[in-house]
């Protein structure tokens, strides 16, 4: 059943035409409304890219998440800086407040003293990290060009980590749909360990 359906779906051309389109548009909303599971997006696409005859695909995929993701994070950055120049403050700046825990807001500003814009590119890569030191930076005055210089590297390794996911997946099936599937089971548990990691050192 499966199979029938996989070959009733549009050429290879029409999806990446759709695909690569969709791809950014989603990864960079997610960095702005942190609702959407971009890691999980990036690696499902790169089990898709995998299977396909081109070893470009890959590279593409790659491309435009970093792109997208690098371009939602200056967008919110912009727009925080905004509020935090702004005397009444913008809802942005707030959204952010409400996204950060007090205690990681406070791990992030630490972080920051000591290692500065490298600090972005870890952030990144730690689940429910990037956020807390998004408003570190905000609140500590960093301007926009610094920012995009330490943000760059870091959603380059964020989009190569979720890719090499998706690689992954894809290689230990055959099908493309039991890649992504794993593809996405592994996300969850990347993201979900550091979470579980913290409730165990509470209790």
């Amino acid at each position: 059943m499966i199979d029938a359906l996989v070959g009733q779906l549009p050429s290879e051309s029409t999806q990446q035409a759709v695909g690569y389109p969709a791809l950014f548009l989603l990864v960079a909303l997610g960095a702005l409304v942190p609702v959407i599971p971009t890691g999980a997006i990036v690696s499902s696409a790169a089990v898709v890219a995998f299977h396909q005859t081109s070893p470009v695909a890959l590279l593409v995929v790659f491309l435009v998440a970093a792109g997208a993701a690098f371009t939602g994070d200056v967008t919110l950055y912009w727009l925080g800086l905004r509020g935090v120049r702004s005397r009444n403050g913008s809802r942005w700046l707030e959204a952010l407040r409400g996204r950060a825990a007090p205690d990681r807001l406070e791990h992030a500003q630490a972080r920051l003293r000591e290692h500065r814009v490298s600090v972005l590119v870890l952030s990144r890569l730690v689940p429910a990290g990037r956020i807390p030191a998004m408003l570190a930076c905000l609140l500590a005055g960093m301007p926009l060009r610094r920012f995009v210089r330490g943000n760059l590297p870091a959603c380059l390794a964020w989009a190569v980590t979720y890719q090499l996911i998706g690689v992954l997946g894809g290689s230990l099936f055959a099908r493309p749909w039991q890649g992504v599937l794993a593809a996405v089971v592994l996300t969850v548990l990347v993201g979900a360990v550091p979470s579980v990691w913290r409730r165990l050192r509470r209790a």
